[in-house]
């Protein structure tokens, strides 16, 4: 089905406005994917703020170089799907390889990162990078670690001191019950 000039002005205008707002785009080939399995995806990408789009090669070659982004080599070829970070960059790696390892005709062309391309390894390995959530709760443990040592040792100070004087005490007792 042939797509009017007006659409592809329009589909052009919404991948700039995605650019603009995604801190990166990944870029998958997503032959012999089902309806359904895609379907899956784009719920997983909304769950971790993103969008995900089937585009046309071209289309998103003029809304790189519209957006004065680089345009990588991976899209002269091939059915290609784009993934627009909103939220953060490692949250949809994670989910974009988690899909590519469970659905084999899905496979990640590399991506954008602030005007860098990014390998297929690189997105990987910006995968396993923890969440900002994550990141957070280890700030916090980190920064909370040594108040809790203190807290621990004076309490076990106190504990220490309170069991040397019930000692003294059942001591005395015992002496005045002798006596």
């Amino acid at each position: 089905m042939a797509i009017s000039r007006e659409r592809k002005e329009e589909l052009v205008a919404g991948y700039v406005e995605l650019l603009g707002q995604s801190k990166g785009v990944f870029l998958a080939e997503y032959s012999g994917v089902s309806v359904a399995q895609m379907e899956n995806l784009r719920a997983e990408v909304r769950n971790v703020d993103g969008a995900f789009h089937v585009t046309k090669n071209s289309l998103m070659r003029l809304a790189l170089e519209r957006s004065g982004r680089p345009i990588p080599d991976v899209l002269s070829a091939g059915q290609t799907a784009a993934g627009f970070a909103l939220g953060e960059l490692p949250a949809l790696a994670k989910t974009l390889v988690a899909f590519s390892d469970e659905v084999e005709q899905f496979s990640l062309k590399g991506g954008l990162m602030d005007g860098t391309f990014l390998t297929v390894e690189q997105i990987e390995s910006l995968a396993k990078l923890p969440s900002l959530d994550e990141l957070r709760a280890q700030i916090i443990g980190l920064i909370n670690a040594p108040a809790q040592n203190v807290a621990a040792t004076v309490a076990n100070g106190v504990r220490q001191l309170m069991n040397v004087l019930n000692a003294y005490a059942t001591q005395e007792e015992e002496a005045a019950e002798a006596a």
